[in-house]
């Protein structure tokens, strides 16, 4: 069926609501629209449905969203898991609520019993749910840091951690199975209930969640002896984070936090944000301001499921604040944690810290220097996830910390996923430990520089929208795979993994080894001089993403070479 069809399928069909189709009525003139609305399904990826919320099968709506629970449903049946249940939450996103509802329902109508929140939870308290619970599987309705006309919708399994494969690939096939929209199954809301399939969740999960997060403090004592004195804002983004951070900040002893009022409540439209997303120097706006009035010592952001964490840091220096990449204060709470549960003796048998392929090698320095096993795993949270409950399984590990560079960690095994809830309370405990030394935040991410290298790590990207933008970026990556450069700037490439083929080239002698890790369309250079260069085409944005690592002399060093290797690279995939 092509796109005209459906389109007039969508506006004649009694499955399809009123409003639905008076959306759709309302762009018959526009040929582009409809076009881009209805060329293809909203695809369903490793990582679930993401899109712009509207009418049409390439949109966010409640039809897609029943569509792809029902290809859910129709796994969990065939595995015969049915009678565990799904564990449902969502985000304060325009139709979230909505969302979470239709999937409930859906499931509801399958035979499978749906728990879902009350209103609006973090991302990883979905984690923690549906393990608390004993669910088969878990549903997170969130498009995370992207712009407000963006929803999304992600699934988890009964670890915790997002699908992995083979799952990942069999629910997929099960979802694209689902071709005729009037097969997907819904129920009414109070037959639901009634009929014990439909179960709101909320605060019994909530109180067993801040347990959890407590169990993380190290240093209880130097949290009570410095709150008088320790000053915090912090911005939920008008999303999940708000009720939880405080929360928790408050049941630790902190006395003093400052939540920056415009982005406090709930908020759909972000409206005092034009991204909202930690890794955006402009979303910290207000927040500086507060900051700056109240003389804090930190700021934090979470995003609006909060699950990613940005800080900036109060320099004695400059007298103003300095931002933090997610390598940075990932390694900041992850070296207070290792050398503290040392000190301490609460560090666990077999230790390990595990990191993606583009994270901070600043983790290899600081793993070496306290005995801990480091793991690697491609990019995304899921596979530090997997690497949990593989060390579970197996007995040879015990997690203690994980991180990615794009601003989310994990301490403790509470989640699979990364949790800016527990990275709030234990970089507000890193800030204590720092007003007790003496010192601030970023005086001690200084002396880590002294310690262990000035590393510096940096994104480059490149957005090609629609299906020529898809031709184009498979075919850069396809030109540095066939062709790896020997040469990028200054630096020599060492050695060239192609995770797609599974494959380490050595550049200098021609061995090829395996990589060891799932197959992944992603490119990755190490470099002399502990740099290293990594391509892969984003699963959720348009967009050909490079990341870029070097290790300097001095910041300024650092981020020399870091330009100086990105103008490398430019010049390389214009080539």
């Amino acid at each position: 069926m092509g796109y005209m069809e459906e389109y007039r399928f969508w506006l004649e069909d009694p499955y399809f609501d009123d409003a639905t189709k008076a959306e759709l009525k309302a762009i018959a003139d526009d040929a582009a629209q409809i076009e881009d609305r209805f060329y293809k399904d909203l695809e369903f990826g490793t990582g679930g449905l993401r899109g712009v919320i509207g009418a049409g099968t390439n949109r966010m709506n409640i039809y897609t969203v029943r569509k792809a629970t029902q290809g859910l449903a129709n796994y969990i049946l065939k595995a015969g898991t049915q009678d565990k249940g799904v564990a449902i939450a969502y985000d304060s996103r325009r139709m979230s609520p909505e969302f979470a509802d239709e999937a409930g329902l859906c499931l509801a109508a399958n035979g499978i019993k749906a728990y879902v929140f009350d209103a609006l939870r973090p991302t990883p308290e979905l984690s923690f749910a549906l393990r608390t619970l004993g669910c088969t599987a878990g549903i997170v309705v969130t498009a995370s840091h992207n712009p407000p006309e963006y929803n999304g919708y992600k699934v988890y399994w009964e670890d915790g951690a997002q699908v992995t494969a083979p799952r990942d690939k069999d629910i997929i096939a099960e979802v694209r199975a689902v071709t005729d929209y009037n097969s997907v199954k819904t129920m009414d809301k109070t037959e639901a209930i009634n009929k014990g399939l439909y179960q709101v969740i909320g605060s019994e999960i909530d109180d067993k969640y801040m347990v959890e997060l407590k169990k993380q403090i190290i240093h209880p004592e130097i949290i009570s002896q410095v709150a008088d004195d320790i000053k915090i804002v912090y911005t939920p983004f008008n999303g999940t984070g708000n009720v939880p951070a405080r929360r928790i900040l408050k049941e630790i002893g902190f006395k003093n936090v400052y939540v920056v009022p415009e982005q406090e409540m709930p908020d759909p439209n972000f409206t005092t944000l034009e991204y909202p997303n930690p890794e955006d120097p402009k979303a910290f706006k207000l927040a500086l301001e507060l900051a700056k009035k109240v003389g804090a010592d930190i700021v934090l952001a979470t995003d609006p499921d909060a699950d990613r964490l940005g800080i900036y840091a109060y320099d004695t220096n400059t007298k103003d604040y300095v931002s933090f990449t997610g390598n940075m204060s990932g390694m900041l709470i992850a070296d207070y944690v290792l050398s503290e549960r040392i000190n301490t003796g609460t560090m666990p048998k077999d230790p390990m810290l595990v990191k993606t392929i583009v994270t901070t090698n600043m983790a290899d320095v600081i793993t070496k220097k306290y005995g801990v096993d480091m793991i690697e795993v491609l990019t995304g949270f899921k596979y530090i996830g997997e690497q949990i409950k593989w060390a579970i399984e197996k007995g040879d590990h015990n997690y203690v910390f994980g991180l990615e560079e794009s601003y989310g960690c994990l301490a403790g095994t509470h989640a699979r996923d990364k949790d800016a809830i527990v990275a709030v309370m234990l970089l507000c405990e890193v800030a204590a430990w720092c007003k007790s030394k003496g010192i601030t935040v970023w005086d001690r991410m200084v002396q880590m520089y002294e310690e262990y290298g000035y590393f510096k790590e940096t994104q480059y990207s490149i957005t090609l929208k629609g299906v020529e933008g898809s031709k184009q970026i498979a075919a850069i990556m396809e030109n540095l795979r066939n062709d790896p450069p020997k040469q990028l700037g200054d630096y020599k490439v060492i050695s060239f993994r192609d995770y797609d083929k599974d494959t380490v080239l050595d550049m200098a002698t021609g061995n090829v080894t395996k990589t060891g890790l799932p197959q992944s369309n992603v490119l990755y250079f190490e470099l002399n001089d502990d740099a290293w260069c990594c391509a892969r085409p984003s699963g959720t944005e348009p967009k050909l993403k490079f990341y870029m690592g070097v290790k300097g002399n001095s910041l300024d060093d650092a981020t020399t070479k870091n330009e100086a290797l990105t103008e490398a690279l430019k010049a390389c995939i214009a080539m």
